[in-house]
């Protein structure tokens, strides 16, 4: 997760002190990159993925289900210096820290090449090996590494494993123990410095789903707790206070742990050059929301269902560091305008910013022979002093807007042995503001030592708002399907612009309930065409597998147009058999035949004996869903047929996915 340093972590009242220093010093790292890697103008197409898991207690036994945090020598014996870290070399696998000390997350060690159609089937693969060494690393018999995009009693009683309570005085939340943080004092400093900027504990308020039990929507939430463990208000239990955080009709959550705590898959992709890369970004820019929707996965928050099927809202809400002058709202009352800053002259200079810095992208990178200022019709404020330094340093209007945006947030975490650096050869002020700036796209630029003709990584682009599955079958199915379309935008130079705020609605949509079968999407529907975009709103299924009566091919068959073109003739029949397969699942998400996860959970919450039709999920619900997720995760063909149907399920039996993990012991 971003940046990771070493040292002794600074207060908000300390590092706020030094946000210029950053700031000026990583726009010169900036340009001494962007200097050094001009020339760089024929890198390989090299791609990788993320995936994030959690590490669950199912106890089969006794029913209990549990988020288990003491099992954080998994990622110690695996990653660097580890015990184990060889044995993770020899499997092409990394594994790294996440937010949680419940969380793994883990990558290929060697990026994949994306102009060898062999190379897509080896993710899959790559994918078993991680979770196996992790399976392998636990030495509890009732922990399991499960991809879930959202642990369903996060935030419920005494949901962890060791029983903790939530006391930290780092996130100060009603819900979450401090022990769920990573150990590394980024994390919890990370944690400590969003709430002190911002002037009082973050408040994510997500929409209620209302079922024909569920309390009236004007009412307060009984399960919010009263603040006895140490003094501390936001006003959060009482409806009846001046402007409480906890909104009616809404599920409340107050930590950044129910955000960052959450997981994803993210795939990164290296264009062979800067204006390759520019172009890509922009493409991918309308494509994000289309998959946070068709991979839709979370529809439980803080045990109860939401009336939505996605994370990224909650993430946003969670990292929201705004004071309430910069979102335009009154402060709570007792609370500060300006949040944490003090000083006068600094909150002259504050800006009114329309997001959180966790938040959809603002405007396109331009640069290309389509591009137009009037498609980036969205409010995005920038540092006017960055921009103009790289406006007068040789980057265009376009890029210098881009990084003069990233660049109007502060820094949230300093290391006193860091506030020094030097900026011929380190990166570290600008990535400290880069990789705090978590979009669903981000642009990736080459480190200072990324010569020409080096090996070192080039501009890339990494595409992140999908939520992970709960198969390796699934997330390499999304990885794949996404990088082909990457590729096969390359390949075409289809012109896929319109409007940002088009795009921003789209993100928006994607949020909604059962998205796939309710929603439209706002869609360039003449990509060949560099005149003005023609935009209609479109289904997901229209979308993804095309529509004659709109005039658009589909996202699928573009990637199987390109397939044939690109690899026709090389093709192995085994890996075009698996790549249907991969298209099948999400042709079928995309038109409902194949329900999303999150369409599944909600149907088994709301079917279990259990439940009372209340909106909230019993323990014994949440137990059965994530018994249900380990099951599916190790291919149980009982189980794999009820998720995905017979057509998939029957090929997943057929090639052995049950006894995957056993040959790999």
């Amino acid at each position: 997760m971003g940046l990771l340093s070493l040292g002794t972590p600074l207060h908000w009242n300390d590092s706020k002190k030094y946000a210029d220093h950053v700031r000026s010093n990583g726009v010169i790292q900036l340009l001494n990159s962007y200097k050094i890697s001009q020339g760089r103008e024929n890198d390989k197409f090299y791609w990788g993925d993320e995936i994030e898991y959690m590490m669950i207690s199912l106890d089969e036994a006794s029913r209990s289900l549990k988020l288990s945090i003491d099992h954080d020598y998994v990622l110690t014996n695996l990653s660097e210096d580890g015990k184990n870290y060889q044995a993770a070399l020899d499997n092409d696998v990394l594994f790294h820290p996440e937010y949680g000390r419940f969380m793994l997350e883990a990558t290929p060690l060697n990026p994949y090449d994306g102009t060898s159609l062999g190379d897509y089937f080896k993710v899959e693969n790559n994918m078993h090996r991680r979770r196996f060494l992790a399976i392998k690393e636990i030495q509890s018999e009732n922990v399991y590494p499960l991809t879930l995009t959202a642990f369903p009693l996060m935030g419920v009683d005494d949901f962890c494993s060791p029983s903790t309570l939530p006391k930290g005085c780092a996130s100060k939340s009603l819900f979450l123990p401090d022990e769920i943080i990573n150990k590394h004092v980024r994390f919890p400093t990370l944690t400590a410095n969003i709430r002190r900027r911002r002037g009082q504990k973050v408040a994510i308020n997500i929409p209620l789903y209302k079922d024909k039990n569920t309390r009236s929507l004007d009412a307060a939430d009984p399960s919010i707790p009263k603040r006895e463990l140490f003094p501390y208000s936001d006003n959060e239990p009482h409806l009846s206070a001046v402007n409480p955080a906890a909104k009616p009709g809404h599920i409340y959550m107050d930590s950044m742990g129910f955000g960052m705590g959450s997981s994803c898959l993210q795939v990164t992709m290296q264009a062979k050059n800067l204006s390759e890369a520019r172009y890509l970004f922009d493409s991918l820019v309308n494509i994000a929301p289309l998959m946070l929707a068709v991979t839709a996965a979370a529809p439980i928050f803080r045990g109860h269902l939401a009336d939505q099927d996605v994370r990224w809202n909650v993430i946003s809400g969670a990292v929201d560091d705004r004071t309430p002058f910069e979102r335009n709202e009154a402060p709570l009352e007792n609370h500060p305008l300006y949040g944490g800053q003090t000083d006068v002259e600094v909150q002259k200079s504050m800006l009114r910013i329309p997001k959180s810095r966790y938040d959809s992208i603002d405007q396109y990178l331009g640069g290309t022979e389509f591009y137009k200022s009037s498609y980036n019709d969205l409010n995005a404020p920038i540092n006017k002093k960055v921009y103009d330094k790289l406006l007068e340093s040789g980057l265009d209007e376009e890029l210098s807007r881009h990084f003069g945006h990233l660049f109007i947030r502060d820094p949230l975490v300093l290391f006193s042995e860091r506030i020094e650096q030097d900026n011929e050869t380190e990166m570290d002020h600008f990535e400290n503001i880069q990789s705090t700036n978590w979009q669903t796209l981000r642009f990736k630029v080459p480190s200072q030592d990324s010569v020409p003709n080096s090996n070192k990584p080039g501009w890339r682009i990494e595409l992140r708002p999908m939520e992970i599955s709960l198969t390796d079958f699934e997330n390499a199915a999304y990885s794949v399907f996404s990088v082909l379309l990457s590729r096969a935008y390359i390949h075409y130079r289809f012109n896929n612009y319109l409007n940002i705020s088009l795009v921003e609605d789209n993100m928006k949509r994607a949020h909604h309930r059962d998205a796939i079968n309710r929603e439209k999407f706002y869609v360039r529907t003449n990509i060949e065409d560099s005149g003005d975009a023609y935009v209609q709103e479109l289904t997901l299924d229209e979308i993804f597998n095309g529509s004659e009566k709109r005039k658009f091919k589909g996202l699928i068959p573009i990637v199987k147009d390109f397939v044939a073109v690109e690899f026709g003739h090389d093709a192995n029949p085994d890996d075009l058999e698996k790549l249907d397969m991969y298209l099948e699942l999400i042709s079928g998400r995309a038109s409902g035949a194949t329900p999303t996860t999150a369409t599944y959970f909600r149907k088994l919450i709301s079917e279990h004996p259990d439940y009372k039709y209340d909106s909230i999920v019993p323990e014994s619900a949440a137990f059965d869903l994530c018994l249900f997720a380990k099951k599916l995760s190790e291919y149980n063909p009982t189980t794999v047929r009820q998720f995905f149907g017979d057509k998939i399920g029957n090929w997943l039996i057929a090639h052995g996915y049950s006894s995957i993990f056993a040959k790999l012991d």
